[in-house]
């Protein structure tokens, strides 16, 4: 009698144990190669500083945070000593003149007002050094977006966890705590080396040598520790505003959609030129025969010319237009029998130079001024007369 094979496929199937080729290549992807070629716009800075996301280097504000409270604990450490003494003298006297049952308020006022006595000095230079080393960097920013609560940034990322971890970054900050540790130990070995002599002394000195020695080497290890985090902050900032310039830079549609936020739509601008045009082309037959003069190039350029003496600060352009326009403008002024005048270089200068409805820049005063006396010059004696004087001003 054979024993029957039991059928595998009742039983659920294993869990899959994810391997190094499950690993998707996106979570360490640059910049670069999510497409974010193109460096950062002003808008884009200026909105992300608006948020409160601005480049920053914590390692900074912490060693101008640290210096400066050790140079005030080094500058109001004798006063604190003193302070400290005064303080242990009184609760010493006060125990044995006081009932702690009945005098309990009272000991628990004179604690807090000599606390407050001996770290309001450190807590205020620290508060103030802290705002120094963020106005350093920043200037003053004032933004409340980045300790607003985003649920979003609760749920875990486990493709951000492995990009921030095996980045660049990471990389550089995992170096770079390793090289605090090591200088930090570094000075304190030096600094305790150097003092070993007299700390295995200490138990045949008075109290308040052993607490001054022991104290004032305190302080140099800070002071060193803390001229030792503000050199290497320097280059950690140029890392950090390296890094932010980095996650600021946007993708070439990111571009188009920016510019067409702030620019318009290129379609539609197109539709408003294409009416624009049209307005003007219908306007043509009205405004070219008010004209004193049409510059052309001959052909390719005219430019249509109102010289009003009394109303106008300058001639204005009235018309203009480049090839069939150019065309149509000169054939209504040979129709209304407006003198048309070849200059090619002024023709092309002013129909680059300015728009419909617009005076002549100034550096064209002169050459428009002989063009209207040899126009004015050409026309009817009481004409000549009535506007030489305002092509004599103009020029």
């Amino acid at each position: 009698m054979t024993a029957l094979a039991p059928d595998l496929r009742a039983y659920p199937a294993p869990p899959r144990v994810l391997s190094p080729a499950d690993i998707h290549l996106q979570w360490f992807a640059s910049p670069e190669e999510e497409g974010r070629t193109e460096e950062p716009s002003e808008y884009k800075l200026r909105k992300a500083r608006e948020e409160g996301r601005v480049a920053k280097s914590q390692d900074l504000v912490a060693a101008i945070g640290l210096l400066l409270t050790a140079v005030t604990l080094a500058i109001l450490a004798p006063w604190m000593l003193q302070t400290l003494r005064e303080m242990i003298v009184r609760f010493l006297k006060l125990s044995t003149e006081s009932d702690i049952v009945t005098d309990g308020a009272l000991a628990a006022g004179l604690f807090f007002r000599y606390l407050l006595r001996l770290l309001l000095p450190l807590a205020s230079v620290g508060v103030l050094a802290a705002l120094f080393g963020n106005i350093l960097q920043v200037g003053f920013l004032f933004s409340v977006k980045p300790i607003t609560p985003d649920f979003k940034k609760v749920v875990p990322r486990l493709g951000q966890y492995f990009q921030r971890i095996f980045s660049m970054e990471g990389l550089y900050n995992l170096g770079k705590s390793i090289l605090k540790i090591a200088i930090i130990s570094t000075v304190a070995w030096i600094l305790v080396n150097g003092e070993l002599e007299r700390l295995r002394n200490l138990y045949m000195a008075p109290f308040w040598t052993s607490v001054k020695l022991v104290s004032g080497m305190i302080l140099k290890l800070i002071l060193a520790v803390a001229v030792t985090l503000l050199a290497l902050s320097i280059p950690d900032y140029m890392f950090q505003r390296r890094q932010f310039l980095e996650r600021m830079k946007m993708t070439k549609q990111e571009v188009k959609e920016e510019r067409k936020m702030h620019e318009g739509d290129p379609q539609v601008k197109g539709r408003l030129r294409e009416r624009m045009r049209d307005l003007l082309t219908r306007n043509m037959a009205v405004n070219v025969p008010k004209a004193d003069v049409v510059i052309t190039n001959p052909t390719h350029f005219a430019v249509a010319l109102e010289w009003d003496r009394e109303s106008m600060a300058a001639p204005m352009v009235t018309a203009k237009g480049m090839d069939e326009a150019a065309l149509r403008i000169r054939r209504i002024a040979e129709d209304a029998r407006v003198p048309v005048v070849e200059n090619r270089p002024l023709a092309r200068a002013l129909y680059a130079e300015t728009e419909i409805g617009q005076t002549i820049p100034e550096k064209y005063y002169q050459a428009i001024a002989a063009v209207l006396a040899h126009v004015y010059a050409l026309s009817d004696k009481g004409r000549r007369y009535a506007r030489a004087a305002g092509a004599e001003d103009l020029a």
